[in-house]
């Protein structure tokens, strides 16, 4: 009986360490500690993670040996198992009721079987009335803790020391239901050829600066999210250097801007929230923008600024930008391959005077359709109707409000002119991800803007009309290029362009003479977890579509800091 009895503790130690579960064993002590891997000095990486199906977890002990569905009575140690099961209960199994008991462990695995079936032998000690454990047995058992007593105090270390921290958090921590994350981005910037709209050569001046984005990430339910961030940036825009927004770069400030000093100020403010299982709506409070609700179809160059391309153009269709502002967007999904976007937006809605407002100033509203028709095809079908907003990329004629009212050259000349109108834009957007190493997208977009009344000032006469603006962009994109992470990109494209005009219109302004090619390189390198550094070049072959001025090229490296 004396010998009967040591072979079950000895078995049961090591069946249950195969499996790795049990009451209180190794699985359950990873899954209420930080990430300790069963391979303690491999680093686990997401791909694997995904690849090795995130779903086999343990789940409770099994009842019978008939549960396990790996299990056969033919196999060599099905009694063991069976009577493991049933006297004992060290044994449990998989989510798919699989045991999978050949499978290789380690020793910190065995340590784990082997402290789960000690916790049971005790358990049975302090509950028997009777002796059933003799010296022999206790002695079996104490040469076994001894074989992995630096195993078991690892793993009891690491839990206690992770027991500590997390005590330490939830005395200390900020908020039960914020989270702070933070992007800060530092960014040598030149322009080292190439003349200004006005003809005139760009002055060569390196500069220096950055951009602050603190976010406060509120959810009150799990599904829902409050995002309050705050922004400080010292970058102007370099359309106040090269007199049009043609080139201008994604995380600088707006077209023509010159007076960053650093100031914090919130920037977006919004609540998104869940509407029944398929439906999202998106309250956006401040500076919100067509990307918080919209697939803009450009996954590996729309970062924001932050991530991707480098320029305005690079980052997404410019028949997005009018929408911007406060208003709400919407977002179902029918299924997986095919979603619905609406959204409005108005750029003045904090001011109660004549003319703004939530729905009499400017605003953009935009309708989209997202189609997924295979794996890894993208396709985006939108419409966009604005009022007093431009597209913030493209020619000065293609921004024409914009120009007329902060281009600095023209408010010298005319004195600031309040030009009034109305575009209605349609874009087709695609990606293709042809391979994990590999994608192809791109867009095509045409805007029609009408001028809403005739516009008189000194040596500038605009009538109503209308004019014709397009746009085009092939992209490249490499994943994993060099390192996993890391992205190389390349965009060759026509920023906005005024291709037609109605007669007035031509006769007061004309079209754009000439096709610049926007082309743009960047090379993302994932230097850690928390640092990018993203070198890249932007050439534009005819500043403001005018082959009279030199070509322009653009230079930065944009370090980006997150956290």
């Amino acid at each position: 009986m004396r010998k009967q009895w040591q072979y079950w503790l000895i078995s049961s130690a090591f069946f249950s360490s195969i499996v790795s579960v049990s009451g209180n064993t190794l699985a359950e002590e990873i899954s209420t500690t930080s990430n300790i891997s069963t391979q303690p000095f491999t680093e686990v990486k997401s791909e694997e993670i995904i690849d090795n199906n995130p779903q086999e977890k343990v789940i409770a002990q099994v009842t019978s040996v008939s549960q396990l569905s790996d299990v056969q009575p033919t196999d060599w140690a099905f009694q063991a198992l069976q009577s493991l099961v049933e006297r004992y209960g060290c044994i449990a199994g998989y989510p798919n009721s699989t045991y999978r008991g050949s499978r290789a462990l380690t020793r910190y695995e065995f340590a784990a079987g082997l402290n789960a079936c000690l916790d049971r032998v005790n358990e049975l000690i302090a509950t028997a009335t009777s002796e059933l454990v003799t010296k022999q047995d206790l002695a079996t058992l104490q040469k076994l803790q001894e074989e992995f007593a630096a195993e078991l105090a690892t793993l009891r270390g690491r839990v206690d020391a992770l027991e500590a921290r997390t005590s330490e958090l939830e005395a200390n921590q900020f908020s039960t239901t914020t989270k702070l994350s933070g992007t800060v981005i530092i960014a040598p910037i030149g322009i080292f050829a190439g003349d200004n709209a006005n003809g005139d050569r760009i002055d060569r001046v390196p500069f220096l600066g950055d951009r602050v984005r603190l976010d406060l990430n509120t959810s009150f339910t799990g599904k829902d999210l409050l995002r309050t961030r705050l922004q400080a940036t010292n970058l102007n825009a370099l359309s106040s250097s090269t007199l049009t927004p043609e080139g201008d770069l994604r995380f600088t400030a707006g077209t023509f801007s010159t007076d960053n000093n650093n100031e914090v100020a919130i920037d977006a403010l919004l609540y998104s929230f869940p509407l029944g299982e398929k439906t999202t709506v998106v309250l956006e409070a401040n500076a919100g923008a067509a990307d918080d609700f919209t697939n803009t179809v450009n996954p590996f160059f729309d970062g924001d600024g932050d991530f991707g391309a480098l320029s305005n153009f690079g980052t997404r269709n410019p028949i997005y930008y009018p929408v911007a502002g406060s208003g709400i967007g919407v977002r179902h999904e029918f299924n997986d391959n095919l979603e619905l976007t609406l959204g409005y937006l108005a750029s003045t809605s904090n001011d109660p005077t004549p003319g703004n407002g939530l729905f009499n100033g400017a605003y953009g509203a935009i309708g989209q359709l997202t189609v997924k028709p295979i794996q890894g095809l993208t396709l985006g079908f939108t419409y966009v109707n604005s009022y007093n907003a431009d597209l913030g990329a493209g020619s000065n004629l293609a921004n024409l409000r914009t120009a007329l009212a902060s281009n600095p050259v023209l408010v010298n000349a005319l004195g600031g002119v309040d030009l009034p109108i109305s575009s209605n834009s349609y874009g087709i957007q695609a990606s293709f991800q042809l391979s994990p190493k590999f994608a192809i997208g791109g867009w095509v977009g045409y805007t029609n803007t009408r001028t809403l009344s005739e516009v008189a000032t000194v040596g500038l006469n605009i009538p109503r009309g209308e004019l014709d603006i397009w746009n085009y962009a092939v992209t490249l994109a490499f994943p994993d290029l060099g390192k996993p992470g890391s992205v190389g990109g390349i965009i060759v494209g026509m920023e906005p362009k005024v291709t037609g005009a109605s007669q007035g219109i031509r006769d007061a302004v004309g079209t754009d003479p000439d096709t610049s090619l926007h082309i743009e390189g960047f090379y993302q390198y994932k230097l850690s977890d928390n640092i990018t550094i993203t070198p890249g070049v932007i050439w534009l072959t005819a500043p403001d579509h005018n082959n009279n001025n030199d070509d322009i090229v653009i230079g930065t490296v944009r370090t980006t800091f997150t956290f």
